[in-house]
């Protein structure tokens, strides 16, 4: 959400950035509301004022005895009351009207991220790996034989309907070892803390973190008023809704493995083959509480923790910063990780690391404050590290051999026992 009194100052300022994302004309709206609610706020305070001159002067008018003043006054106390409840109520709507049109704008780029319409201006800024020389035509994951077996999309059709799969065998070990691999490097190298959190939660956390209201067809909601998360930026980031945290806790880095939901209502005829865009699916979730100050160096950060982990499972990945067009509603700045899937022979997003600023906790009222000092607005940050259903893609095409076998990284042997390969046939061996 965006700070009223900084659109006041310098609206020109805010209405250049809105523009680089497509938006025009939009300050004007919002200090035309702005300058109507203070007015109402004023003239409620005034009548207000009045009401309370006019009640002293009427128990004046009641103690020396003289009735005809004292009801005369009572009848105006009466109505000055009616009027300050109206103005009141003039002024809760147009503070309604404000706070809707300010929930439903997105965020402002920072200056360094580079201008566009759509995916077409994102910029490469690294590139690691090189993708493997075939001697044979590579096959995407679900056509794989000894993938096969284990990835059923038939019976997840008939149980949930399109966009669902059910994994058996040797491919959901692989899946759930990535995911603990995930965790422990994210934990063990990179200083994270493991959290673990509900799945369902209350419609205020997605408005804290920007899924409501503008995304609300693109989540679940329960018919008592839950809300399937998304991801788990959705928890961790609410976990400091509310609060004040003193500057020395700062920064804090969280993680947590958890299935996610979400309805692609936006995605129908993308990805319709395979597991690459589900309804239900695992993230390894990254998220920073950290003051502004340091948000963009944390952003690198995150970045490269979630590129640790690509690397060490040996896939060819780019890294790209999104344009303004391209970028999500709620962050300053976005850099993609793309990994090189062979069977589409093209990069595919796997993960996005972004820095938000100040614009989740103003949602969420999360502040933090110097000895000393006033509270001010914490800085937030999320990215995958990874989605765990597309690396364990990444995994399979990148790894598939002629014969329909998959050797697996190096870094997976040990959460798979010692076992190096999926044979043809299936099995783990």
């Amino acid at each position: 959400m965006h700070d009223i009194r900084a659109i006041r100052e310098n609206p020109a300022a805010f209405e250049a950035a809105l523009d680089r994302r497509g938006l025009s004309g939009i300050s004007a709206t919002i200090l035309k509301l702005d300058e109507a609610r203070r007015g109402k706020i004023l003239a409620s305070e005034t009548a207000q004022a009045m009401q309370n001159a006019v009640s002293k002067e009427a128990g004046a008018a009641k103690g020396r005895g003289d009735e005809a003043e004292f009801n005369r006054l009572r009848t105006l106390v009466a109505e000055k009351k009616s009027e300050v409840a109206a103005l009141a109520a003039e002024a809760d709507q147009f503070d309604r009207e404000l706070r809707d049109l300010l929930l439903g704008l997105p965020n402002l780029p920072l200056d360094e991220v580079p201008d566009g319409a759509d995916e077409d201006g994102n910029v490469e800024i690294r590139r690691w790996g090189n993708p493997r020389n075939f001697e044979f035509t590579p096959k995407e994951h679900f056509e794989i034989a000894g993938v096969k077996p284990g990835m059923d999309f038939e019976t997840a059709a008939k149980l949930s309907g399109a966009r669902f799969v059910v994994l058996k065998g040797a491919v959901i070990r692989v899946h759930r070892a990535l995911s603990q691999f995930m965790l422990d490097t994210h934990i063990e190298e990179h200083g994270l803390q493991e959290t673990w959190t509900p799945v369902l939660v209350k419609e205020e956390a997605m408005y804290g973190t920007n899924q409501l209201p503008k995304f609300a067809e693109d989540s679940y909601q329960t018919t008592n008023g839950w809300w399937l998360i998304p991801t788990s930026e959705v928890t961790l980031t609410n976990t400091v809704a509310g609060d004040t945290l003193d500057v020395a806790t700062l920064p804090i880095r969280m993680t947590a493995h958890t299935q996610c939901f979400r309805s692609e209502a936006g995605s129908a005829g993308k990805d319709t083959s395979g597991m690459l865009r589900q309804h239900q699916f695992e993230k390894v979730e990254m998220v920073t509480i950290c003051t502004p100050d340091t948000a963009l160096a944390e952003h690198e950060r995150m970045t490269n923790c979630a590129q640790a982990i690509l690397e060490k499972l040996e896939i060819p990945y780019r890294t790209i910063v999104l344009c303004t067009g391209d970028m999500g509603f709620g962050a300053q700045k976005t850099h993609d990780l793309e990994a090189w899937l062979p069977g589409q022979n093209k990069y595919r997003e796997i993960s996005s690391v972004s820095t938000c600023g100040q614009f989740q906790a103003r949602r969420m009222n999360a502040r933090f404050k110097v000895p000393g000092g006033k509270p001010e607005f914490v800085a937030t940050l999320n990215g995958s590290g990874l989605a765990v259903g597309r690396c364990l893609i990444a995994v399979l095409e990148n790894g598939q051999q002629a014969d329909g076998s998959v050797d697996l990284p190096k870094a997976l042997h040990p959460y798979l026992r010692g076992k190096t390969k999926i044979n043809a046939n299936g099995v783990l061996e």
